[in-house]
């Protein structure tokens, strides 16, 4: 019965295991609807002027920051706690796929949100976090140009991040329709992933 246990809780925690922790999955999924809802509050204020857009940009750039924080402990969580191996089921060149795929995801979902607040910090524009404090700018001095150069960078990096978030949820509607593999439950609390 306790090893029946401790195989369950292996398992659980990803150790040895096919599903990814509880924590690795709630970081995971809030990560995602974060990331989703703060490309969609960017959209939302392209069509707006003066204050108000400086208003909806300022919730976009709060979003970011508390993404870039969920990020950094989500990769403190990964790097502190083994993650399940990929499924035996995956041809090498999925394996590989997929480890490239997710350093590109930590790359970009910290990256962005760092030149976003370089760009800010260049242009004279702290992060205000939702009200509750201001993140200042970082020490750059001051440079429009370069500021605007960055910000254009993080708008193109902002582009290749959803484009492949769409390859990501592609693999895993292949992975979970066609290969019929149970790779989507590695990273969801039910469900039946398979080794």
């Amino acid at each position: 019965m306790l090893a029946a246990k401790q195989a369950g809780d292996r398992t659980m925690r990803g150790e040895r295991g096919v599903r990814y922790s509880g924590v690795a999955m709630l970081l995971h999924w809030v990560i995602a609807i974060l990331v989703i809802m703060n490309w969609q509050i960017v959209e939302a204020a392209e069509g707006l002027d003066g204050p108000l857009r400086g208003e909806v940009m300022g919730y976009h750039k709060a979003w970011g920051m508390l993404i870039l924080g969920l990020t950094l402990a989500r990769l403190g969580w990964r790097l502190s706690h083994k993650p399940p191996a990929l499924a035996d089921t995956l041809r090498p060149w999925e394996k590989t796929l997929a480890r490239v795929t997710h350093t590109i995801f930590y790359v970009l979902l910290i990256g962005l949100p760092l030149g976003g607040w370089l760009a800010s910090s260049l242009v004279g524009r702290p992060v205000d976090f939702f009200g509750l404090f201001t993140i200042p700018n970082l020490p750059t001095g001051s440079n429009d140009a370069l500021g605007g150069a960055i910000f254009d960078a993080h708008a193109l990096g902002a582009n290749f991040l959803l484009i492949l978030i769409a390859l990501h949820v592609a693999g895993a509607l292949k992975h979970t329709f066609f290969d019929k593999d149970g790779n989507l439950w590695r990273i969801l609390p039910f469900g039946t992933p398979k080794a």
